[in-house]
């Protein structure tokens, strides 16, 4: 076909799109990251120093025709993008797929995949060394941390404070929230659920320093190290001209039902930075990939976009450990609730690494 394409971003959305496309297209793929990032993995990571590799994947392994460019991109118009290394990348198409900053651990919050794996094994050691954890935000990141150190260190006692009046948030099942209230109470951990911390911890994040704070409602809660495990930021702040009219006030890009970006003939944006009303997560990126793969391919071949993507029904998949945890999928007449065992199945076991080592050719680091 002839035609080029500059995705920006090379996570769960973008690496897929570029995967896909490779065969037919001109793929270059921007990110300034050293390996594509299975975040998936990290809070596994961050317990178990056996985990540690297993994350990252070298971009090297994803493309046979495309290009990976290094770099962060700084500006984006309808024919093109520029770096901030000052490289100009005309495009006949472009997405955006540059995601969404989380706090650290559970997304790194360096580009180097060395000094990733480096910091997390000082926060790691940080961890070991306190009796006492609190983790502020109760929705899955939260569990799943909570569940990741209770398998790690069963003794080390562990707090998940949340505004909220029960854990998750979002539409889920009352019988999965029991389900992992459950489990959670098993481990020993406490949920202080209602009620808002009077102020944040005086210590940084991941640093053991013993500290106490208040909710609200009069809770004393008593940690040596906290994690914040909320916050969804968009990367979207590259936006300028006419694209920057479907970036909203809070960072959300909008999108037609072809995951154009509104207003825009041939740029395209999927994953964590579009506005679509569905929770952020690397199921959704790589099915709008898929929606994103063929509308270019229709196009490129002179015909419309014909393909729409719509949100799917509230699933979530909530490992606690290797074994445990829950999760909600959809099912013939409705919603389904799967226990354990089966979640160890579908996620807990190898949290996805064998689906992206296939995606990038390669055996997983470490593995």
């Amino acid at each position: 076909m002839g035609s080029t394409v500059v995705i920006v971003g090379g996570g769960y959305g973008g690496a897929a799109l570029a995967k896909e496309l490779d065969a037919d297209l001109d793929v270059v793929l921007i990110d300034p990251k050293d390996s594509f990032v299975h975040a998936v993995a990290a809070l596994r990571g961050l317990v178990d120093e056996q985990w540690a590799d297993r994350m990252y994947f070298d971009f090297a392994g994803l493309l046979t025709r495309g290009r990976h460019v290094r770099d962060r991109v700084v500006s984006v118009d309808a024919h093109g993008v520029t770096t901030s290394g000052g490289e100009r990348v005309e495009a006949d198409y472009v997405v955006l797929a540059s995601g969404s900053s989380y706090p650290y651990p559970a997304k790194p919050d360096v580009d180097d995949t060395a000094a990733a794996i480096a910091r997390q094994a000082v926060t790691r050691g940080q961890l070991a060394a306190s009796r006492s954890v609190l983790l502020v935000g109760a929705g899955p990141v939260g569990l799943e941390l909570a569940g990741e150190i209770t398998d790690r260190w069963p003794g080390k006692k562990v707090a998940v404070v949340d505004v909220n009046d029960d854990i998750l948030g979002g539409q889920y099942l009352p019988a999965l929230r029991a389900a992992l209230r459950e489990q959670l109470a098993a481990r020993g951990v406490t949920l202080v659920l209602g009620s808002a911390l009077t102020a944040p911890p005086p210590a940084e994040p991941g640093i053991r320093r013993p500290f106490a704070v208040s909710t609200a409602d009069g809770r004393r809660i008593e940690a040596d190290i906290w994690f914040r495990c909320h916050g969804v930021v968009p990367a979207s702040g590259y936006l300028s001209g006419e694209l920057a009219r479907a970036r909203g006030a809070n960072g959300f890009v909008e999108v037609d039902d072809f995951l154009r970006v509104a207003g825009a003939r041939r740029v395209f944006a999927i994953g964590d930075i579009t506005a679509v009303p569905e929770p952020k997560r690397s199921k959704a990126a790589s099915e709008h990939a898929v929606v994103v793969a063929a509308n270019i391919r229709a196009l490129a071949a002179g015909s419309k976009p014909g393909t729409v993507y719509r949100p799917g029904p509230p699933a979530v998949l909530v490992p606690l450990g290797a074994a445990g945890g829950a999760s909600q999928v959809p099912g013939p007449e409705g919603p389904v609730v799967l226990d354990a065992a089966a979640t160890a199945r579908y996620k807990s076991g190898d949290l996805l690494v064998g689906r992206y080592a296939g995606l990038f050719g390669v055996p997983p680091r470490g593995g």
